[in-house]
């Protein structure tokens, strides 16, 4: 007993020494983010995977530092054709990157719930939780997307986010804001090149 008394007045100022440390998270003492993060989508890209990195396996396996599982394709978009990988983790599609065959990374769709935009939101946070309205951010979704509504992150202008949810109007109408409250994020889209 007389042991673990020292423990017991020191645990409370090892506590309140390591609250005044700014970036201290004590998610970080967890084993499972003592070999690196997940990537985080921001301004310059996800992750380690810029608008610099060639679309190719070999490139993105590094870029990534493992965990996911590449596959490759080719689609057509607007008429043309693009080059695709999509990222794998426990056989569900993690992350879609996009661009020209033997080009650079144009796009990167994460639907990765466990990767983040480097503001905080990632897939399930709520409409209203970003946006008052949706007028001047969002638009109606295109493509695989036409579903959905997307909307430009407040603080980049490489960053957006597609919205889903339940909506029994005409597919070319944007949903009220009163409908959109209840919607969530369901994909992070990186853009290289800046949004209109």
């Amino acid at each position: 007993m007389k042991q673990l008394r020292p423990l017991v007045i020191g645990l409370p100022i090892l506590l309140a020494g390591c609250s005044t440390l700014s970036h201290f998270s004590w998610s970080s003492l967890s084993p499972l983010n003592w070999f690196g993060s997940e990537a985080t989508v921001s301004d310059a890209g996800v992750g380690k995977v810029t608008a610099a990195t060639p679309l190719n396996q070999e490139a993105l396996e590094q870029a990534l530092g493992g965990g996911y599982r590449l596959r490759s394709g080719m689609e057509t978009q607007n008429g043309g054709i693009v080059a695709f990988y999509q990222a794998l983790k426990d056989d569900q599609i993690k992350m879609t990157f996009y661009g020209p065959a033997a080009g650079k990374v144009q796009r990167v769709d994460v639907t990765d719930k466990d990767v983040a935009s480097a503001w905080g939101v990632k897939i399930g946070t709520g409409f209203s939780d970003l946006y008052s309205k949706a007028f001047g951010a969002c638009q109606r979704g295109t493509g695989d997307d036409r579903e959905a509504v997307v909307c430009a992150a407040p603080q980049s202008s490489h960053v957006s986010y597609v919205f889903t949810g339940i909506w029994h109007g005409p597919e070319a109408l944007m949903p009220a804001d009163d409908t959109l409250k209840s919607w969530q994020v369901s994909k992070i889209v990186w853009h290289a090149l800046p949004l209109q």
